[in-house]
């Protein structure tokens, strides 16, 4: 799918294009493809002169790879930006920018919501854009509050776990749902946290390079402050999911020995019981007066029933039971 935009009275318009002719005859600022074809590939390299990565090279993440000016002169850049919606596991994708003939170029493999996010506010916000280097300040500030709003996402599921593993009866179910949530919002947020210090990586590549007016520049340090107190917010997540994960192990800990200790207990109470069946059980003859008394076996059953109720009343009333 290709996506063209024209700048209109400092708004962002999209152009419907369905074939080579339709490219050829617009002047735009910001070519968007998501998962291009063949043809398109072809169409941006004969009308722009532009080759566009493959996959795999959008994929590359080595440092030389991700930052770079060509021969020709065009600007590469690569990106991760980040996907947390609730149909589908958070995850990064990678965007390669190719900054070009004052158009801004970018390729990725699948829609994501921060450019949605960027097209409908340019839409509706004349005067925010000016040129192609408008848009690509604006998807990466973009993306430094949809991280942050990501963020303020785990922290409410964190308070639900939190309540969750503080509630009066915790049982194994409620641990192991937890432990799941757990793990789930510590990916979610090392996901943001190196999604940010990518964004903060490519921000201040643009920077160095004096590509940016007075008033981009002046944005992109106001990202970079932005990032910057990100990055505050992540670390005191991660010591909110380690302090629930240990709490939570806790308490798994505390539900394991209370289930040992019963074991402990049973084992204890049963020993009176066994020595005296013990005793009455050897195999030798002796002097054992309840051998001849009719009432000898009830009265060892009794003997052996009190032995053992008398350490479960001992345990209860210390309240070792409990």
């Amino acid at each position: 799918m290709i996506n063209v935009f024209v700048l209109h009275n400092g708004r962002l318009s999209q152009i419907n294009v369905e074939n080579r002719e339709d490219l050829e005859n617009t002047l735009p600022i910001w070519v968007d493809l998501t998962d291009p074809n063949e043809d398109e590939r072809e169409w941006v390299k004969s009308i722009y002169g532009v080759t566009l990565p493959g996959e795999d090279e959008v994929k590359d993440i080595e440092a030389s790879a991700r930052y770079y000016e060509a021969d020709s002169g065009d600007l590469h850049l690569r990106t991760d930006f980040l996907i947390d919606d609730d149909d589908q596991p958070a995850s990064t994708v990678t965007v390669a920018f190719i900054l070009a003939r004052d158009i801004l170029f970018s390729v990725h493999a699948t829609d994501l919501p921060v450019f949605r996010l960027v097209r409908m506010r340019a839409r509706s916000r004349p005067g925010s854009i000016a040129d192609y280097k408008d848009v690509l300040m604006d998807l990466y500030a973009t993306d430094a509050e949809y991280s942050a709003d990501a963020l303020e996402g785990i922290y409410q599921n964190l308070e639900d776990v939190s309540r969750a593993v503080l509630q009066k009866d915790f049982s194994d179910q409620d641990a192991a749902l937890a432990l799941n949530a757990i793990a789930q919002e510590e990916d979610l947020n090392g996901r943001i946290r190196r999604n940010m210090m990518d964004t903060r990586r490519a921000v201040s590549f643009l920077m160095r390079g004096r590509l940016l007016n007075s008033e981009q520049f002046e944005e992109a340090r106001q990202i970079l402050r932005d990032i910057e107190s990100l990055d505050g917010h992540t670390s005191f997540l991660f010591d909110k999911i380690n302090f629930l994960m240990d709490a939570t192990v806790g308490f798994i800990n505390i539900n394991q020995n209370k289930i040992i200790k019963i074991f402990s207990v049973a084992s204890v109470a049963f020993l009176p019981p066994t020595l005296i069946a013990s005793i009455y059980g050897m195999n030798f003859k002796g002097w054992f007066p309840e051998l001849e008394w009719s009432f000898g076996y009830p009265f060892a059953l009794t003997l052996m029933l009190a032995s053992a109720i008398t350490p479960f009343w001992y345990f209860r009333r210390r309240g070792w039971l409990k």
